[in-house]
């Protein structure tokens, strides 16, 4: 069972709970994809089934059809976030970095029909996540930046300073709807460059700021 780690391996005592996911916050991602670029932030959810830690191996459902990955930056929430809250960042305990796995034939099928798509988003395991890195006061005063690669390949860099919505404005539009308590994650959205996945890829998700530190994994 999954369970929030620090990037020493420590777990924290945070529990696991839900996942909040902004969908097309980068302009180019929104493109690549021939979606109309969101005048306000799309938001869905994972359910906390969804989380696996991105360590080692991971293994993925073939079942299910292809699976694509989209990396993007994790917030960890530390105390509680609602409507009311009117300094959001204060409130998030680590930033790490994940992957949004999208089952992206069904998307686009339930998505023609006009039908909710958590099927293609929050199924098992859907959504691999590093350790977190503890955030202090001068986490967020800089843009953050991280990057992907696929059997040694670079396939995104992200940059939050690119995102459409800023992470404060997505923090305040998501806790409008949806009260964020201790051990809940937002996912920030991904930039370009996304794709699909195959059993025996070699992944790697490392964030800039913490240069010497990256997590790799291989798929099953």
């Amino acid at each position: 069972m999954y369970r929030h780690q620090w990037q020493n391996k420590q777990f924290t005592n945070l529990p696991t709970g839900k996942v909040v996911c902004i969908g097309r916050n980068y302009v180019e991602h929104a493109k690549e994809l021939d979606n109309p670029i969101p005048s306000s932030p799309l938001l869905f959810i994972k359910p906390a089934t969804s989380l696996v830690a991105f360590d080692n191996e991971v293994t993925l459902n073939a079942a299910l059809g292809e699976h694509h990955y989209e990396a993007e930056l994790a917030l960890l929430i530390g105390s509680k976030i609602d409507a009311g809250t009117s300094a959001p960042l204060m409130h998030i305990a680590g930033i790490g970095l994940a992957l949004d796995l999208t089952l992206r034939d069904l998307q686009s099928e339930l998505k023609a029909q006009g039908h909710p798509w958590e099927r293609a988003k929050a199924y098992d395991n859907s959504c691999p996540i590093t350790p977190f890195v503890p955030c202090d006061e001068n986490t967020f005063a800089k843009n953050i930046e991280y990057r992907f690669w696929q059997n040694g390949e670079l396939k995104q860099h992200g940059d939050s300073s690119l995102m459409i919505f800023p992470i404060t404005e997505l923090l305040k539009e998501v806790s409008r709807y949806f009260t964020l308590q201790p051990g809940d994650i937002v996912l920030t959205g991904t930039p370009k460059g996304v794709g699909s996945l195959a059993q025996g890829d070699k992944l790697k998700l490392r964030m800039e700021q913490h240069p010497a530190w990256h997590s790799e994994v291989i798929l099953k």
